[in-house]
């Protein structure tokens, strides 16, 4: 008889409620485990070659506060500044996090690209900013898979961040697969010290469902405060639902997913290949993502995507460049063979002559926690320049802010605005 929480005590009314359970006895405790929880979370270690991997109900987002906590505690240990090197294409939850735990964010820019998205940072450039950079940082803080399908040479990355001695954190949301692959591809097994997937987003795992994994070879501060970490940030009513989904993806995992992952990409790889031969221009390196770059085809993205659309097709992300779509194992191959229909049907025509405008470089001249604890107003973005910038939010696609608090909006991130459809931002009085 449950005389505890949930409200709806067991009773269907929309069907999971009889699973649905709090933390009662022999249930555990998310951020204190001893029992089923922990054994569980341990199956997943095992299953990603973690020293321990920590689930969150609450997405990777949590896992990303928790990175930049433990990057900050070790530093403090280790009597290194809380710098935190950081592509430019980072999630609104990291600026947050460094907001709320006062990080001081140096940005990490590519040589090349012109995408909001994309952050293509190589060893060579890393090394070349860390040397001009007095003292070490709390960590180097990165981005892939990125929304796109672009994915960053984590290995080398790694490498400089160990040569100079301090921990590389990687926001892996979209790449849990990447351990499964013929070739694994994890940032755990390339050398990341502190790594979150978004389980929910590439495995059969319920929306909010992620991992936290602390790297074999982290500094033992890491798996030491580990819950401790989760739990700062973390409701206090994780969802049962979300846990019982992340251990039973673990027996998936352990048995027919691989090849399953296989044959996907086999039948992906004839997609891309037959789209190219079409015309279209393809973009990105993982294998179970298709990202079309349509203009050359005569279409913005936001075109296409309205296209397949009307085909009652809804994709994963599109905007004025780009239009990606995401498969796992159970899309089928009816669905597969539907799309490459339909964009097959669609006929080329003369490309879209805009181009994307430059990103914008600004000046910083406050702290994101100084600018996103003070007052702030909304104005049209006409009227922002010179203003300083006062926010951390941006939709969900992408999530990743043009410019960030702190930063003065200057006439390229206008553009940048214009561009992207941002009428309004946010900026101090």
């Amino acid at each position: 008889m449950r005389f505890h929480m949930p409200g709806h005590k067991g009773k269907a009314h929309l069907g999971p409620e009889p699973w649905d359970i709090t933390e009662i006895a022999g249930a555990d405790e998310l951020y204190h485990p001893t029992g089923i929880i922990r054994e569980s979370e341990e199956n997943a270690s095992s299953l990603f070659g973690s020293a321990r991997t920590v689930y969150s109900t609450e997405g990777s987002s949590l896992c990303i506060r928790a990175m930049v906590y433990l990057a900050l505690l070790d530093a403090k240990a280790q009597g290194r500044k809380p710098i935190i090197f950081t592509g430019r294409n980072a999630h609104k939850t990291f600026l947050s996090a460094c907001a709320l735990l006062d990080a001081d964010v140096r940005w990490l820019y590519p040589q090349n690209g012109d995408s909001l998205i994309s952050c293509a940072i190589d060893g060579e450039t890393l090394e070349k900013t860390l040397s001009e950079t007095k003292g070490n940082p709390a960590a180097v803080y990165i981005t892939t898979p990125d929304y796109l399908g672009n994915l960053v040479d984590v290995k080398a990355l790694a490498a400089v961040c160990h040569r100079h001695g301090f921990p590389l954190l990687v926001d892996n949301a979209h790449g849990a697969y990447l351990k499964f692959l013929t070739q694994d591809m994890h940032p755990l097994t390339l050398g990341a010290d502190l790594c979150c997937d978004s389980a929910h987003k590439t495995l059969p795992v319920l929306t909010g469902g992620a991992y936290l994994h602390i790297s074999q070879n982290a500094p033992s501060v890491f798996t030491e405060n580990a819950d401790r970490a989760m739990a700062l940030f973390a409701s206090t009513s994780p969802s049962y639902l979300i846990l019982q989904s992340l251990d039973a993806c673990n027996a998936y995992l352990n048995c027919e997913y691989p090849e399953r992952l296989t044959a996907l990409i086999q039948k992906l790889d004839k997609l891309k290949s037959q789209l190219t031969s079409h015309g279209y221009s393809l973009i990105g390196d993982e294998p179970i993502k298709l990202t079309l770059a349509p203009k050359s085809y005569g279409y913005t993205g936001d075109e296409l995507h309205g296209l397949l659309r009307r085909q009652t097709m809804e994709c994963e992300f599109s905007d004025p460049d780009f239009l990606t779509c995401m498969f796992t194992p159970d899309s089928s191959d009816e669905e597969i063979q539907r799309l490459e229909s339909a964009l097959l049907s669609i006929p080329q025509k003369p490309a879209v002559p805009v181009h994307t405008p430059p990103l914008p470089r600004p000046e910083r001249v406050l702290s994101i926690r100084d600018v996103m604890l003070s007052p702030s107003v909304e104005i049209p973005v006409a009227e922002a320049d010179g203003k300083i910038f006062a926010d951390a939010h941006v939709g969900c696609p992408p999530c990743i802010p043009i410019i960030a608090a702190g930063e003065i909006v200057n006439q390229d991130a206008i553009r940048c605005f214009r561009y992207y459809g941002i009428k309004i931002c946010r900026v101090l009085p």
